[in-house]
């Protein structure tokens, strides 16, 4: 699929738009990668999906039974808030509001991009966020991720 990379700080206007970096969007040339689909990130912030990735993701949720109540319930939570953005003629894309609201951004926003994922964060909650980093990166890999515990990603 893909193999976004890049930390990128851009500002949302008004409006609620914000511009894609260039270096991100040479990574979205494929052509399968639009329309770009937002929705609610697990952890208050934001997840754009190019549309073959963002199929890939649902795949799972549409396996879910609408019998079950905590099927439904969880996917209703999945898929509250996605939307459908599209680039404008300056590379920008709207926000809705109520996507604004979740992930409670403000003017300077941070676009995070690896492996498929590309996500959106208010920079006050990303600098938080990254203020949880562990103290000994390698050694939380090591132990936390990679550790005896945690075999079969080893193999």
């Amino acid at each position: 699929m893909y193999n976004f990379t890049g930390e990128y700080r851009v500002k949302m206007d008004a409006k609620g738009r914000i511009k894609i970096p260039k270096n991100l969007l040479h990574q979205l040339n494929h052509e399968n990668s639009f329309p770009l689909l937002i929705n609610r990130g697990y952890d208050k912030h934001l997840t754009l999906n190019p549309k073959d990735v963002w199929d890939e993701k649902t795949k799972e949720i549409r396996k879910l039974s609408s019998n079950k109540r905590k099927h439904r319930l969880a996917k209703r939570y999945f898929y509250r808030g996605v939307n459908t953005v599209e680039l404008d003629n300056v590379e920008r894309i709207l926000i809705p509001k109520q996507l604004i609201e979740y992930a409670e951004l403000k003017k300077d926003v941070v676009i995070l991009a690896y492996e498929n994922d590309i996500e959106i964060w208010d920079s006050v909650k990303y600098q938080k966020f990254l203020e949880e980093e562990p103290g000994d990166y390698g050694e939380f890999m090591e132990n936390e991720i990679f550790g005896e515990e945690n075999n079969e990603v080893n193999e």
